[in-house]
């Protein structure tokens, strides 16, 4: 394959907030705050514990009964909490006093979803149902930050997508997913609660691994390779992914707190506003690996299964300039470098 080169669609300008990018400050926000994580032993609630470690906060780990917490070491005062966050009980516990809620939990399979689609709205729709109960229930108004996911748009109809692009899910999950971005914004109006929701391109990055084999591609991708493994690809891989840095989506986050006066009642598109197909990427990861062990990591197009949902052939690039100009968030880490570095961590 040739010499990769992302595709990068330019989006329209639109102010941008003039603080300093200073990730110090940012995390400045929660010292002294009560914070609850849902998903506590996952992915993103790993990730977002690291980058408060050294803040001087409360921070609530929610996880189902048998959650694996990973040790945390730091000025943080970290508490782990099992729940079930489709059990209202399991809210009113947490919820005194609390500050911010990154709720993180969640079922992320779309398979899953498309088998069992009752048990996907109890996973993924019923939990905010409950969260919002316990806050009238105890009279707090937290502000929620909501992972939600760019295929909440369905098949884009253009590149970039942007917030003005119409929401047409093809999935259960993501249907599921628009359903709770409404009820939020809902008893956000209502005053309940506030709320910012951040609909995540395609994630990566150091982090536990993933419980979905449809799930973290990338960084499946990066495993296999590091084995020595063959790497495989539907088809010709020619569908354009954006490829989000996770330390860049944890400073989103973090940022959408911070900013609550702006960010309340809205959705934001979260991805690096550059696109790579599929094989560029998975391209991208045999070379860099291939590097790392001494080496060549084969790479291999096989026929995409009978079961793959259609959201999967899709071109996507984010648009994220709306949320940039609301906080001054900007991505920092290119697919190349977060490659790198996610290779060294795996390592």
């Amino acid at each position: 394959m040739p010499e990769v080169d992302s595709i990068s669609i330019p989006a329209p300008m639109k102010p941008v907030d003039k603080r300093p990018n200073d990730s110090n400050s940012v995390c400045g926000a929660y010292r002294n705050k009560k914070i609850v994580v849902t998903g506590g032993a996952g992915y993103l609630a790993t990730n977002l514990v690291r980058r408060l470690g050294n803040t001087e906060c409360e921070i609530i780990r929610m996880g189902r009964d048998g959650s694996v917490f990973p040790e945390f070491k730091g000025k943080a005062r970290v508490t782990n909490v099992s729940g079930d966050v489709r059990e209202r009980v399991a809210w009113e516990k947490v919820l005194p006093e609390v500050n911010f809620i990154f709720h993180f939990a969640a079922q992320t399979s779309v398979l899953v979803a498309e088998r069992d689609p009752r048990a996907d709205l109890e996973a993924n729709v019923v939990p905010v149902l409950n969260l919002i109960e316990a806050c009238r229930k105890k009279g707090c108004q937290p502000t929620v930050l909501f992972s939600s996911t760019a295929t909440v748009a369905g098949i884009p109809s253009r590149l970039p997508v942007d917030e003005t692009h119409p929401d047409l899910p093809v999935t259960v999950y993501d249907m599921h997913k628009l359903i709770v971005e409404h009820y939020l914004k809902c008893f956000a109006r209502e005053g309940a609660i506030r709320t910012a929701i951040l609909r995540l391109a395609n994630v990566y990055g150091p982090g536990p691994k993933s419980s979905r084999s449809d799930r973290g591609i990338l960084n499946q991708m990066m495993r296999k390779a590091l084995a020595g493994e063959a790497l495989t690809i539907y088809g010709p891989g020619e569908f354009l992914r954006d490829y989000v840095y996770v330390d860049d989506v944890i400073e989103a986050f973090l940022r959408a707190g911070r900013d609550i006066k702006r960010t309340n009642l809205h959705h934001f598109i979260i991805g690096s506003g550059q696109g790579y197909t599929i094989a560029q990427a998975i391209q991208l990861v045999s070379e860099r690996a291939g590097k790392q062990i001494g080496r060549k990591v084969e790479v291999k197009h096989v026929q995409p299964p009978a079961e793959l949902s259609p959201i999967e052939s899709r071109n996507f690039v984010a648009d994220p300039s709306l949320f940039s100009g609301t906080t001054g968030w900007k991505p920092s880490v290119s697919l190349p470098e977060g490659i790198d570095l996610t290779l060294k961590a795996l390592a």
